[in-house]
Parts: structure tokens; sequence; C-alpha cells
């Protein structure tokens, strides 16, 4: 009886961690979206493999901000954007709503550059593939329901997992991938805009209002922290492997002669991987993981769109139960989706207006990590609160990170090499 009593704890116990399985893997399959392809694509024809270890460094501060987010979600019960409300005041929230609807509408284009890219490889014009796309979007919003999504989801983003098996063929040179991994221009005002470029596409102001809404709208308690942190820092490693693999096959491809210069869409992206999987199979693949990201990541960050400034305005608590409640924010968000769509269908260089986007991000990011940071430190209870030498590391982190990229975006933008 006793045998049988275990394995039915056993069971559950399992049962239950399954059960809080979602949000980390959700949000971090989001942030290999389109943006990081994109972005990790140009930086590997421009700079080869220089720019890789940046992705490996990213990787436990992404840990570190997102294990925050999930910890303050499961221990208060509520999302950023209520939190924010309620212990910042009407003005914050008005920034902080300000910074969530940017960092949306820029990975919003982001998407797009990537349906619109796949779209004109295989001959459809951007004019179906975006309005199409932009249709689908606001289709998803309106069911208004979390677990569903966030199953489907899942299932949709396995489609990234093209991109590490285009990355599983590249042979580069071993010699030529050490020296260049040790090599950082840092004179080089293109390379440090790409590198503020890499650290706002992986640390997304919108991933922390998604994860932990998302934590509370599922209805996680302390017994999932575990379970939750070991999901948050399996994703972190997935999300930059993906990114990765995408900038070790499109160096390896391109080879050290930074012939990006036509570099303009996705299909241009995709064409360096001819020489890796075939002139059929390479785009068809990449473009496999391309759709997979854009949509992943566009339903997350629509989803944080809905859940962050229902939450500001103290309007809506859960996606779940109340579907109806915030009309107000449909019209919002159509003309978000409608002006992301304009930009892209008018864009002529889809690479540089996805790069641009991700340099939005790290003019956001400091502000919605200075929120998250001060409510993880004071509004915990006391034994699981940001203190002593954690706070600092993770001051330290976030401080070395947001610099970089502020210092990165603005040299870039300077101009010059």
């Amino acid at each position: 009886m006793s045998e049988f009593v275990r394995a039915t704890v056993g069971r559950r116990a399992a049962l239950m961690a399954l059960a809080a399985i979602g949000p980390g893997l959700l949000v971090m399959l989001a942030d290999a979206d389109v943006g990081n392809v994109v972005t990790a694509a140009k930086a590997g024809a421009t700079f080869g493999f220089r720019l890789l270890p940046l992705l490996v460094v990213l990787i436990p501060v992404l840990y570190v901000i997102q294990e925050l987010t999930l910890r303050v979600g499961i221990l208060t019960h509520r999302g950023l954007g209520e939190l924010v409300a309620e212990r910042f005041g009407g003005g914050w929230s008005v920034i902080a709503a300000a910074g969530l609807v940017m960092a949306v509408l820029a990975s919003l284009v982001t998407e797009f550059t990537g349906v619109a890219g796949v779209g004109e490889l295989y001959g459809v014009s951007r004019t179906i593939g975006v309005p199409l796309a932009g249709g689908i979007l606001l289709a998803i919003v309106a069911t208004g329901t979390y677990r569903r999504i966030e199953f489907l989801t899942l299932w949709i983003g396995l489609f990234q997992l093209a991109f590490i098996a285009v990355a599983a063929t590249a042979r580069p040179d071993p010699h030529r991938v050490v020296y260049e991994i040790a090599d950082f221009p840092i004179g080089n005002h293109s390379f440090l805009f790409l590198a503020a470029a890499i650290i706002g596409a992986c640390l997304n102001p919108w991933m922390m209002f998604y994860q932990q809404s998302a934590v509370v709208d599922k209805g996680l308690r302390l017994r999932d922290l575990k379970v939750s942190r070991i999901e948050t820092a399996v994703g972190a490693l997935i999300a930059q492997l993906l990114t990765g693999a995408v900038l070790f096959a499109v160096a390896t491809s391109f080879g050290t002669s930074g012939s990006d210069a036509t570099l303009e869409t996705v299909g241009e992206i995709s064409a360096a991987t001819k020489p890796l999987l075939g002139p059929t199979l390479g785009p068809l693949v990449f473009s496999v993981g391309v759709l997979g990201a854009s949509m992943v990541a566009a339903i997350v960050c629509s989803l944080s769109l809905a859940w962050g400034i229902g939450e500001l305005c103290g309007l809506r608590r859960s996606l779940e139960r109340e579907p109806l409640r915030l009309r107000w924010f449909f019209l919002i968000y159509v003309a978000g989706v409608v002006s992301a769509a304009a930009l892209v269908l008018l864009s002529p260089n889809l690479v540089w207006l996805n790069i641009m986007a991700q340099v939005v991000n790290v003019f956001l990011l400091p502000v919605v990590l200075t929120f998250l940071i001060v409510l993880a430190a004071t509004c915990l209870p006391p034994h699981l609160r940001l203190g002593g030498w954690y706070l600092g590391l993770t001051v330290c982190l976030t401080a070395v990170t947001c610099g970089v990229g502020l210092l990165g975006a603005l040299q870039g933008m300077s101009g010059g090499d």
C-alpha cells in the first residue's frame, strides 16, 4: 500500500510539474524571434563569429532578469503592470505603458518583416503576406484564452529547431573561428551598433510583462517556483542556442569577405543556407524556422501588450475570464498592427528596419529593468526578496548590459566606422 501511495504521489508531483511548464519556455522561444534571427544573420555576414561570445554572455543576464519576473509574479499574484501602477503611481504607469507599446510595436515590425521576407522568397507579395499575418494576429488576440494559445504556440515553436538543423551542417575553419571570437573591433561603429541590436533583441522589455502575467494567469504558486526556474534556465539556453545557430551558419556561409552589401531581406539571408543544405532545401528549412519564430513572438508579445496595458490601467486581470472587457485595447492594438504593417510594406530594406527595431529596445530596457529590480527588492517576503550579494550582482549585470547597449546604439547612430 505504501508503495502505491508513493507512486501515486510521485505521479501527481510529476503532473503538477508538467502543468507549471509553459510561460518560461514560451517567452524564450518568442525571444528567439525574427529580430534575433535577422540581427544574428547580419552580424554573422558582416563580422563573422566575432559577436558569438556576446550571445553566450547574455545567457545568465537573460535568466537573471526573467527569473525575477516569475518570482515576483508567483509570490505577489500580480502582473508587472499592476505592481508598477500600485507601487509607483499614475505618472510612472503612463511611462511604463508607453514603453511597452513601443517595444511591442517594434517587435511586431520584426515579425512582419519575417513573414514578408519568406513570402517574397516564394513569390508572394508583401501586400498579400503582411495583411494576412496581421489578420491572423488580430484573430488570435480576439480569442482571449491563454491556455489554448500557450499549447498551440509551444508546438509552433518546434519549427524554430530548423535553425539548429542548418547550423549542424556548417563546417567553418576552426582557426578562423578561434581568431574571430577573440577579435573585438570595438572602434568600429557598425560593430558596436550590431552589438546593441543583439542586446535589444535578446532582452525585450515585453518579455518581462509577459512571463510575470502568464504565471499569474496560469495560477502558479510557490511550489511551482523551482520547476519554473529550471524551465526558465533551459529556455534561456535554447533561445541563445537558436540565435547562435543562425549566426554560426551565416558566418560560415559568407566566409571572411563580409559580402553583406545586398543583405536587405529575409530571402537574401536564407540564400546563405544554400551552400549548407542545397539550393532548395536550405531556404525551405530556414523559412520554416523564420515563420515559426514570427508566429510565436507575435502571439506572445500581443498577449504581453493585452496584459500589461490592462494591468497598468486597472481594467484587466485575466485573459481567461474577462475576454470582452478590453474593447478599447482592440482599437489601440489594431492601430499598432496597421502601423507596424505599413512600415514593413513601405520599407525597401527589411533587414535594416529590423535592426533599428531592436535598437529601440535598448533605450526602453533601463526603465523596465529598474521597475522590476525595485519591486523584487521591496515587495516580496524577506526570505525570497532580492537582496544581499544577489541584488548587487543583478544590478551590476543589468547596468553593464544596458550601458554597453546604449553606448553601442549611440556610437552606431553617430555614423562612421
